[in-house]
């Protein structure tokens, strides 16, 4: 028995001649928040078609808790939130939950809570028609959270939401991975997946170039870490002359260090003793980490 809900191996794609998709292998774990990353048309979405089962394979398997796409069972597994969500404007949310619970046979739905939970509770007995863009995004997560899917695929997930939604949505998505739903999340917003995913899956024209938790990307990629060093007042040139760091805006020095440099380059900064007044330390972040793996001349 194995713990991975979504396992894909070699699921490859072919357009006419345009292979969009080429030989990607993806798990993800019961409880498990990945983020999958790359730039527009790389492959993120014609990957979550074929999950789906939207869209056949040109080669390769997936199984979604052991049922092949497009299966009742992997349907009944699976739960979807588009990037652009689009519900009959005639029905009022409360109806169109209903509709849905209905639909997927959970007859004892919460749809009072469900829509409360989302941020909806206001506007239950409001048509659609009226809702904005971010309330529809909303009222799409709600239909996530029926039936306590084993697999939930997010497309950009919080388009149309503003930060606090953002926020809230986020805090929705750690509850369902607290309840053993695996969780793929395909985003642009690489701040908020950063913190809120536990590995980073990166698409570049087709191919995966990336697949690890953050820490484990930083410290293969080797990328620098930048520490900025604040002088006490008339001391910066003495500790950029020291380091050979750069001056920034009169009183800071900036100094950049491999990840195996980092200890040594505190030690001297510390030794510096008072003309020293401050030390600020930035690893390297998500985005520099997408750059890295996503570049041109990348396998």
């Amino acid at each position: 028995m194995t713990d991975k809900v979504l396992t894909i191996r070699g699921a490859s794609k072919l357009r006419g001649k345009t292979q969009t998709l080429c030989d990607v292998d993806l798990d993800v774990a019961a409880g498990e928040r990945v983020a999958l990353l790359g730039h527009n048309g790389a492959g993120k979405s014609t990957l979550m078609k074929l999950i789906l089962g939207l869209t056949p394979m040109s080669g390769g398997e997936i199984r979604i808790d052991g049922a092949k796409p497009g299966s009742a069972a992997a349907r009944k597994a699976t739960a979807f939130l588009p990037e652009a969500v689009s519900f009959h404007p005639a029905l009022t949310g409360r109806e169109l939950l209903t509709m849905f619970a209905r639909l997927s046979g959970e007859k004892r739905a919460d749809i009072a809570g469900l829509l409360d939970r989302v941020g909806l509770g206001d506007a239950i007995d409001r048509r659609v028609g009226a809702y904005s863009k971010g309330m529809r995004q909303r009222l799409g997560l709600a239909q996530v959270l029926l039936g306590r899917p084993k697999v939930a695929l997010l497309d950009e997930p919080t388009s149309g939401l503003d930060p606090i939604s953002r926020q809230d949505l986020y805090a929705i998505i750690d509850e369902l991975a607290a309840n053993g739903t695996a969780v793929l999340i395909a985003s642009h917003a690489l701040t908020e997946v950063e913190a809120r995913t536990d590995r980073i899956a990166i698409l570049r024209k087709g191919v995966k170039v990336a697949d690890d938790t953050l820490a484990n990307l930083s410290a293969a990629a080797g990328l620098p870490t930048k520490l900025r060093v604040v002088a006490k007042s008339g001391c910066a040139d003495q500790i950029a002359a020291e380091t050979g760091g750069a001056r920034v805006n009169g009183v800071s020095v900036e100094i950049t260090c491999g990840p195996d440099q980092k200890m040594d380059e505190l030690r001297r900064i510390a030794a510096m003793g008072d003309t020293v007044a401050d030390i600020e330390m930035t690893p390297p972040r998500l985005e520099d980490l997408y750059r890295h793996y996503a570049k041109e001349g990348r396998v």
